[in-house]
């Protein structure tokens, strides 16, 4: 029941049993006023009634000692009691306006009538007296008949005052139990009231207004500072203390709803920054392993529930090969075949594990039919495909996953990173190479070179070069054409490509002349490889358009620094060589000789 349906209950209750037991306490007070009427009734009457029998009782004494004594004053004392006695009209008077009854008031005239004959008789005796009658005066008031007329009216007086008491007992106990009646009837209805206040100032103001409103207060302060961790008392009663707690529930609902879109909005403003910042930086990204350490980073901090591997397409091995991870992952394998990989096949993001079902990649570890929960995300460009973003969820972490569209955003950035690096090393592979044998050019050897030398410098280590020059390279070009000088220049520089090691750099310096690089080599190692390099050279059959072109042989230069001379003089005390070398007959290797001096000498 709502509060203003109890509060004007309990207000026309009130008012209801206010209005009774004020009827009441007129009622009683009523009936107390009746009941004093009573007594005073039969106090008055009680006092109209007890004279006369004394006053007749005076009046005949008197008339007795006048006839006796004969005094004059005796008979005017009679005379004066006779006159306040009356007649009976004036004597019955007050006894009626008192409230007695007609029958009593007969009985009260017939004893006053006896009481008018006994002075009848005394005024007889009187007149006896005065006529010189005493005995006849003496015989008449004391004769047993006259006391027999007194005792009557002394017994008529004495029933009428019985009567009287008997009526007016009846009517004062009547009036005693109906005040009676009445005040109880009015404590009783006082006694409801007080009750029905205290019940309604405690059951329905304390229990139901004041505890559940010092609750909701407390939980209004604490949501009106934004804690909504406030949670409102589950008021089941359907009242507006009810209704203000609904409100309140609803009122913290929005509330968490409204914080839990704002930590949204804040968690996806975040990944976005993340993501914005990753893409700036794989921008300015120089290399493959500058772009490897930019993912291990930041993709930890916008997928923290996400272990995974960064997978790059290794073109000559036909293979997926890892070139990064964060986390820890323990699900996909280091390496494997691109058909491995659904995701890859498909060209599209796949998810085995899941609400929906579907086919597991073979790169996936797994025991039966426990599926991790993972998703590859495949990098792809413009030229083909770059390689594999890996993610498995990390067991234990049961934060909110991300959504598929950071990943998706995530992927993109890093396939077009990837693919900006290729097109970058492409077009500067296009710069520094030589179109013909895919060698360094004389523009890369510049750069490399300058940092070679101040890197042993440095380090103190030493650093080789071999000049290399095919003999006779003009006898193919007037006898065969320049076509087939050129296949015989590529031949030689894949038998350098063949013999270069993985610090070895090699380059073609111009014409049919090639330098190598040898960082970390001696003289003596240098003197080796050179030899070796001659003699593949001189096993070459190189054929143009069906036919053999003939022998082909070089002449090889070495010198090393600081053995033989300065850094900065490795490639001319190479050269100086390699001249030697032609003087010489050609088809050989000749080794600068070690410095004696503060130059370097060429043999």
């Amino acid at each position: 029941m709502r509060l203003a349906t109890i509060t004007n209950w309990a207000y026309g209750i009130t008012v209801a049993l206010t209005l009774a037991s004020g009827a009441t306490m007129l009622a009683a007070s009523s009936a107390q006023e009746r009941e004093r009427a009573v007594a005073v009734e039969r106090q008055t009457l009680d006092h109209a009634t007890s004279t006369i029998d004394e006053d007749v009782a005076q009046l005949s004494g008197l008339a007795r000692q006048y006839v006796i004594s004969g005094n004059p004053a005796d008979l005017a004392a009679y005379r004066r009691e006779a006159r306040l006695l009356g007649a009976i009209e004036a004597r019955t008077a007050r006894i009626r306006d008192a409230g007695a009854s007609p029958e009593e008031l007969r009985m009260l005239h017939e004893t006053m009538r006896w009481a008018d004959a006994l002075r009848d008789e005394q005024q007889t005796a009187l007149a006896a007296l005065q006529q010189g009658k005493r005995g006849d005066a003496l015989a008449i008031l004391f004769s047993p008949e006259y006391e027999r007329e007194l005792d009557r009216i002394q017994s008529s007086v004495e029933r009428f005052q019985d009567r009287i008491d008997q009526r007016t007992d009846t009517a004062l106990n009547a009036a005693i139990g109906t005040s009676r009646l009445w005040r109880g009837a009015s404590e009783t209805l006082l006694a409801v009231t007080g009750l029905l206040f205290l019940f309604v100032l405690y059951f329905v103001f304390r229990r139901r207004v004041l505890h559940p409103v010092i609750k909701l207060s407390d939980v209004v302060t604490r949501l009106a500072a934004q804690d909504y961790a406030a949670e409102p008392p589950m008021l089941q009663q359907v009242d507006e203390i009810g209704d203000m707690s609904q409100a309140l529930r609803i009122f913290r609902e929005n509330g968490l709803a409204r914080q839990r879109l704002e930590q949204e909005r804040d968690a996806d403003r975040l990944v976005r920054d993340l993501l914005s910042r990753m893409t700036q930086r794989m921008q300015s990204c120089d290399t493959t392993d500058d772009l490897r350490h930019v993912v291990e980073r930041f993709v930890p901090e916008i997928a923290p529930q996400l272990a995974g591997r960064l997978y790059l397409f290794d073109r000559s091995r036909n293979a997926m090969v890892e070139a990064s991870s964060w986390l820890d992952p323990v699900a996909s394998k280091p390496e494997f075949p691109p058909l491995a990989c659904w995701g890859l096949r498909r060209g599209i993001p796949h998810r085995p594990a899941g609400s929906r079902l579907d086919v597991p990649c073979d790169h996936i570890v797994h025991e039966g039919a426990d599926l991790p929960d993972s998703i590859c995300m495949p990098l792809a460009a413009q030229h083909g495909t770059l390689g594999l973003l890996y993610f498995e969820r990390l067991a234990g972490r049961l934060a909110d996953p991300v959504p598929e569209v950071y990943l998706r955003t995530l992927a993109e950035n890093v396939g077009l990173a990837l693919d900006n690096l290729q097109l970058r090393d492409a077009l500067r592979g296009q710069a520094l190479a030589d179109p013909l044998t895919a060698l360094a050019n004389r523009r890369r050897l510049e750069s490399v070179l300058k940092a070679e030398l101040a890197e042993a410098d440095r380090d103190g280590a030493s650093i080789s070069a071999i000049m290399l020059d095919i003999d006779h390279f003009k006898h193919f070009n007037d006898e065969y054409g320049h076509d087939a000088g050129d296949e015989v220049i590529q031949a030689v520089a894949t038998v350098l490509k063949q013999l270069v090691r993985d610090r070895d750099l090699a380059f073609r310096h111009g014409g049919e002349e090639f330098l190598v690089l040898l960082p970390g080599v001696d003289s003596a190692h240098a003197a080796d490889r050179a030899e070796e390099i001659r003699r593949r050279v001189a096993a070459l059959r190189v054929w143009h358009e069906g036919r053999e072109l003939g022998p082909v042989a070089a002449s090889l230069g070495v010198a090393t620094a600081p053995d033989h001379c300065p850094s900065d003089r490795l490639v001319q005390t190479a050269d100086a060589c390699l001249l030697q070398a032609k003087r010489a007959g050609r088809d050989r290797v000749v080794v600068a000789q070690a410095r004696s001096g503060p130059e370097a000498l060429a043999g």
